[in-house]
């Protein structure tokens, strides 16, 4: 497979086109960044460490019935996917109160969601990915109400799976964002990625925070925490 042109630079990854019109290279790059690229910093490893992760998340996904984007792993830090009609609007499913629900809301960090909670945000950092509605989306045309719904059904299958993967390893899943977007065939799939750069894990028992909220509130060892997680599930680095 010949790796092309650059299509896209996103945060932490880097897209680019192939000699199959089909597929495209996602290459996980060391950046980190938070609020809306304000805050930036390379961190050794970590382009490797969610290349691999995403890749054995996705497997598990794959096998669970949930449909993604993934083709095959070409190097440590690039994956070869089919490509996708993204569709800009993140799901957000939250089974504990954190981040900006707790600003929002001014509940208490941690607090158990029952029923897990289902958000929409519009993929735009200009306006800092605003939160959204159903109806918002249909009528400035960024996803179907067919799309939307199918969306929010996988979006609950993957935590299902997800949620009983971690708890398993030691881990609450707080919260998670998911990306999809629409084959040739005009089908949902997931697309993006599925690291602890896009969802919050804690430890089941102390609650310590093993995803980027490290990096966005100074707490430090944000790779060893990653680390930690990849091992607990079992990932090869």
């Amino acid at each position: 497979m010949e790796k092309r042109t650059e299509l896209y630079r996103g945060k932490a990854k880097t897209v680019y086109t192939t000699d199959d019109p089909e597929r495209l290279i996602l290459h996980f790059r060391n950046d980190t960044s938070a609020f809306d690229g304000e805050k930036v910093e390379q961190l050794e490893r970590k382009g490797m460490i969610n290349n691999k992760f995403n890749n054995f998340i996705m497997e598990k996904l794959e096998a669970a019935g949930v449909a993604t984007q993934i083709d095959q792993v070409l190097s440590e830090t690039e994956t070869l996917v089919k490509r996708l009609q993204m569709i800009p609007v993140e799901c957000v499913v939250r089974n504990y109160a954190a981040g900006s629900l707790v600003r929002r809301l001014g509940v208490e960090e941690g607090l158990e969601l029952s029923p897990a909670t289902f958000e929409l945000f519009l993929k735009n950092d200009a306006l800092h990915d605003p939160m959204i509605n159903e109806t918002h989306a249909v009528a400035f045309g960024w996803a179907s109400a067919e799309q939307l719904a199918q969306m929010k059904t996988l979006t609950f299958k993957v935590n299902d799976v997800l949620k009983k993967l971690f708890d398993d390893a030691g881990m609450l899943l707080v919260d998670f964002k998911l990306e999809f977007g629409v084959d040739a065939d005009g089908n949902i799939v997931l697309g993006d990625e599925f690291s602890p750069d896009g969802c919050r894990l804690w430890d089941k028992e102390t609650r310590k925070k093993l995803d980027k909220d490290r990096f966005r509130q100074g707490l430090g060892g944000v790779v060893e925490a990653y680390e930690e997680v990849a091992q607990r599930l079992g990932v090869a680095l």
